[in-house]
């Protein structure tokens, strides 16, 4: 089955999704998009996408893509490349421009649908709505950027330039807890640089995918430049890296574990194909002695457990400097005691919802064995929220969705497990530190180099954690959360390979450097050996008279 996609995302689809009362709403039949074409599994199979702060909530039914889906996928992007790739670049950022007019336009449907689909609170679902706005703003104007340089050459009656091309087919891969900027800080660089993309949708948000692919196609986008298949990331996921063997990919940009994305880096390195990789984090934030303590809460209060701790850059190790330890732990213990936590789309103010799905939650509880296991002393959360176990500020129905207590664990040392793995939730380790050099010490010691935020009033201390801290981003009283489109964001060690997503660093990661010797002077002048030889003469002065 194929059909055209429709131009016009249906108004009727958009309250589908966004309905006050999604219970018993219109189930939306999702397809790929391949080709320009809405298009099922060549086998039939599909796979629902269920609202977690309501599990009865069926969103939608989609494709679980095979390989023949994905290998699909790959031709009508290689198919596109060539005319994508020769549009203007000014031309390609107006539809990019284009797209987020109609994001704008869009937004309070989307961030709805996203809150719905995920669990997100709707201000952070229109935050990540915003930042996919900000990101097509942005590269919008990149597109009349997009600058290579001329050089001076050695020789005469010679030019040298330098130009940005494409690398070819690009493999997206993103993980749910940001459906919606993750991709677009992927693939709108990637295609403004002149790339083509198939996009494997996350597992979890699969319905909202396939309305912002839809938004793309009404931008003006041509067919076959941006593909969208869905399905696991075993299945649908695995095949689009496969394809790398297969040489039916140049590039893939992966957001997730770390230990996925070494498997990914193993098989672009073999094949010299280019990969982004952006990994987890057990990011550090240290409270100094001189820190404002109550603004220092709230920094570690929202970077643990904002997003119910689902994000790459949540707070990991909490580590505080022992002279301020038990005054920093009462006021951090009232704000937690107090949190409120239920469905956004029906109890208003509440800090975080639930867990993105049934699989985030088993893995999490499965994470906390970890914490057990390491001697660490739980003195907060009692994993899942049921009826017979829920904290004062629960305020949902804890038999209709996935919901979890904040947890906080404390007597944290640098010989414990838990100091090193990350723990994808609500739950935050918290260590002593003896002073600024063993505070800087612990924010490095574990195995990942993401996000990183210091506490403090002292400049010096300010500045020997930016200079000393081993991690890709850092805040300096601020929390560990946070990203703009404009501002790299990527992590070091076993948070990534290097690579930055956003701003126009983004630009190296979707682009290769072309260098073209123009020769103007009619013959063969050859670098370095048509050179006249430039000869020192001693200069003729007395310089016995001079002084």
């Amino acid at each position: 089955m194929a059909a055209k996609v429709m131009t016009h995302v249906l108004a009727a689809d958009f309250e589908h999704m966004q309905n006050d009362n999604p219970n018993g709403s219109p189930m939306i039949r999702g397809y790929n998009i391949i080709d320009g074409k809405l298009e099922v599994a060549s086998d039939g199979a599909t796979f629902h996408s269920l609202n977690p702060a309501l599990l009865s909530d069926t969103l939608g039914e989609f494709p679980l893509s095979t390989k023949a889906d994905v290998h699909s996928a790959l031709k009508a992007a290689r198919s596109a490349f060539p005319s994508w790739a020769g549009t203007p670049a000014p031309t390609r950022g107006q539809i990019i421009g284009n797209m987020g007019r109609l994001l704008m336009d869009r937004k309070d449907a989307l961030v709805r649908l996203e809150t719905r689909e995920i669990g997100k609170t709707l201000k952070e679902s229109a935050g990540e709505i915003q930042e996919a706005i900000d990101t097509c703003l942005f590269f919008q104007s990149e597109g009349r950027r997009l600058y290579g340089q001329t050089v001076n050459s050695e020789l005469p009656d010679k030019e040298l330039f330098t130009y940005r091309r494409p690398l070819g087919v690009c493999g997206i891969i993103n993980s749910c807890n940001f459906p919606s900027a993750v991709p677009f800080w992927k693939m709108i660089p990637a295609i403004m640089c002149g790339n083509t993309c198939v996009w494997k949708s996350p597992q979890d948000s699969p319905l909202l995918s396939f309305a912002l692919a839809r938004i793309m196609h009404e931008a003006g986008l041509p067919d076959g430049v941006i593909n969208l298949v869905h399905g696991k990331g075993s299945g649908a996921g695995q095949y689009l890296v496969d394809a790398v063997d297969e040489g039916l990919v140049n590039k893939i940009s992966f957001t997730g574990s770390t230990a996925v994305g070494k498997m990914i880096g193993e098989i672009c390195g073999r094949n010299l194909v280019s990969c982004s990789l952006e990994l987890g984090g057990k990011n550090p934030l240290v409270v100094m002695p001189s820190a404002n303590l109550e603004n220092a809460v709230e920094g570690a209060y929202w970077a643990g457990f904002g997003t119910a701790g689902q994000r790459c850059t949540s707070l990991g190790n909490l580590i505080v400097h022992e002279k301020i330890y038990d005054d920093f732990m009462g006021l951090f213990m009232e704000k937690v005691r107090k949190t409120k936590i239920g469905d956004s789309m029906r109890d208003g103010d509440v800090l975080y919802g639930p867990m993105l799905s049934s699989k985030y939650a088993d893995e999490f509880l499965q994470s906390l064995e970890i914490c057990e296991a390491s001697g660490a002393d739980l003195i907060f959360g009692e994993g899942r929220i049921t009826k017979d176990s829920a904290p004062d500020g629960f305020v949902a129905d804890a038999e209709e969705g996935v919901y979890m207590w904040p947890h906080v664990y404390t007597g944290v040392t640098e010989d414990m497990e838990c100091f090193h793995e990350e723990i994808f939730g609500p739950a935050v380790t918290i260590v002593k530190a003896r002073d600024f050099d063993h505070a800087l010490h612990l924010a490095n010691a574990s195995p990942y180099g993401l996000s990183s935020a210091i506490y403090t009033n002292d400049r010096l201390e300010a500045y020997r954690f930016k200079t000393g801290i081993k991690a890709g981003m850092t805040g300096i009283n601020n929390s560990t959360t946070g990203a703009e489109a404009h501002l790299p964001f990527g992590g070091v060690k076993g948070s990534g390979n290097g690579t930055r997503e956003s701003g126009i660093w983004v630009i190296e990661s979707y682009s290769y450097w072309h260098a073209v010797n123009d020769e103007l002077s009619g013959k063969l002048q050859l670098a370095q050996m048509d050179v006249d030889e430039i000869h020192i003469e001693e200069a003729e002065v007395n310089y016995e008279a001079l002084a």
